[in-house]
């Protein structure tokens, strides 16, 4: 422990220095009053701070303080047994039971840093437990030549996992190559992926080597894997299998040694239950999964990653009550989003200034305006968050529902009930029935919308290639 003991420091009350069975002058530097610790803290990088459980003084507010100067910094409760009865505020990272003993504290203690040490290889910013769960599983995986999906909702950096997989792997000094496959329509991604031969389709007036090509020896990384459409899913599952593909246009294979990183913000098991994604590609893309968390679910990281997004601007500054109120909202955008609201500010106060509780409540607001699809207002309580979501829900489906009865009564002929009951359609006709009212259901908002395709997928709640791909289906313009 002697390499670390400069980065750990423990704060306990005088009556225990003598008398605790743990040797923690071995582990690091014990102190006993919280102004030696802010100026500790104000010194020296510290990567952990242990909490004597008699230390009813270490509030939120002393952590909040601490973490100004190391907003990295874990915080540990040092118990007397695991069995504690309460819950340990959220500002507490983990709790340490001198149960384990002087070697199996200092393996515990070891265990963290080591943890921390990755993320900070990883370039991952974060002392969450789900994020540290994401350090360890690519430490264990990125060696290995097995294929990874990463899954996420937008914004949550699965592109930054996927190079920390490559940069720590046997193939760090060769080709990274990323490309998003719901960005590309569906005739084009094939020949970036695969590359084509000259006169392949029009517009082709040369040979151009594909991305797995470019990739050889390498990794690639296919981000929104599951925008892409059936057969060419079954030339991923080729490429996965043997390293075999066959360039637009051409009939000679041709031979790769790609790694494949896949990610995706949808369930994959929805997609293959609606047929819209292979089965068989989706055991092969996931032979692991790492599951990165929406930063809803990772508050503790939003004080570091701040002072993350301000590191080359050392003048900028929060208050409490502004960090209160970012933590209290659920940033729908995720990483994203909070790294858009610290440059706004940056620009705001001009590279130097305190972001106080108002700038927080005009950023809010506006991303309530903006998307006034946001799942909950801030400041609600987790049941009525939950109480929110699900009211919306019935709204929107109610409004689905309304729509759709609309649509047929529109369309049905002017006929007496009787009549109308015995001319409906036979139970065998209905698949067909419902391609109608999807089709006029898609029309109607593609008209309503003036052709904006984005917009009508949104209202739709269906994604832009997938709405491209029932436009191609039903032959809409």
């Amino acid at each position: 422990m002697a390499d670390a003991k400069s980065r750990v420091v423990i704060v306990t009350s005088p009556d225990r220095t003598h008398s605790d069975p743990i040797r923690w002058e071995r582990i690091g530097e014990v102190i006993t009053e919280l102004s030696h610790l802010y100026q500790v803290v104000r010194e020296r990088h510290i990567d952990l701070i242990l909490a004597d459980e008699s230390r009813t003084d270490l509030v939120r507010s002393v952590g909040t303080r601490v973490r100004r100067f190391n907003p990295l910094t874990d915080i540990w409760r040092v118990v007397d047994s695991n069995h504690i009865g309460h819950d340990e505020p959220g500002y507490i990272d983990g709790i340490i039971s001198r149960e384990l003993g002087q070697q199996g504290v200092e393996h515990k203690i070891a265990a963290i840093l080591h943890v921390k040490n990755l993320l900070e290889q990883y370039g991952i910013v974060g002392r969450s437990a789900k994020i540290k769960v994401v350090a360890e599983t690519i430490e264990r995986i990125a060696p290995t030549e097995v294929p990874v999906l990463i899954v996420g909702p937008s914004g949550s950096g699965k592109e930054l996992v996927s190079r920390a997989v490559h940069d720590h792997s046997p193939r760090r000094d060769r080709p990274f190559v990323a490309i998003n496959c719901g960005a590309l329509a569906e005739g084009v991604l094939e020949s970036e992926l695969f590359g084509h031969e000259k006169g392949a389709f029009t517009g082709s007036v040369g040979k151009r080597e594909g991305l797995f090509s470019k990739a050889d020896r390498g990794t690639i990384f296919l981000d929104e894997i599951s925008e892409t459409r059936g057969d060419l899913q079954v030339k991923l599952l080729r490429v996965l299998e043997d390293g075999t593909y066959y360039p637009v246009g051409s009939s000679v294979a041709q031979k790769v040694d790609v790694r494949v990183v896949s990610a995706t913000n949808r369930d994959l098991t929805e997609a293959i239950a609606d047929r819209s994604f292979r089965e068989d590609l989706y055991y092969r893309i996931g032979v692991v999964k790492i599951t990165l968390p929406p930063l809803l679910d990772r508050k503790n990281d939003i004080q570091p990653l701040l002072t993350h997004f301000w590191r080359h601007h050392s003048g900028m500054d929060y208050s409490d009550g502004a960090l209160d109120l970012l933590m209290k909202y659920d940033w729908p955008g995720n990483v994203r989003q909070l790294r858009n609201f610290a440059d706004r500010m940056v620009a705001l106060k001009g590279g130097h200034g305190l972001v106080e509780t108002e700038d927080v409540e005009r950023f809010i607001e506006e991303q309530h305006m903006v998307a006034s699809n946001l799942p909950v207002s801030t400041g609600r309580t987790v049941e009525e968050a939950g109480q929110e979501l699900i009211y919306r829900a019935i709204m929107q489906l109610g409004n689905e529902v309304r729509l759709l009865r609309e649509l047929i009564l529109a369309h049905l002929p002017p006929e007496a009930p009787a009549e109308q009951a015995a001319s409906s359609p036979h139970p065998s006709e209905s698949p067909r029935s419902m391609e109608q009212m999807e089709q006029q259901l898609i029309e109607k908002v593609l008209d309503e919308t003036s052709g904006n395709r984005k917009e009508a997928a949104r209202r739709l709640g269906i994604g832009e290639r997938t709405l491209y791909r029932k436009i191609k289906k039903y032959g809409l313009r």
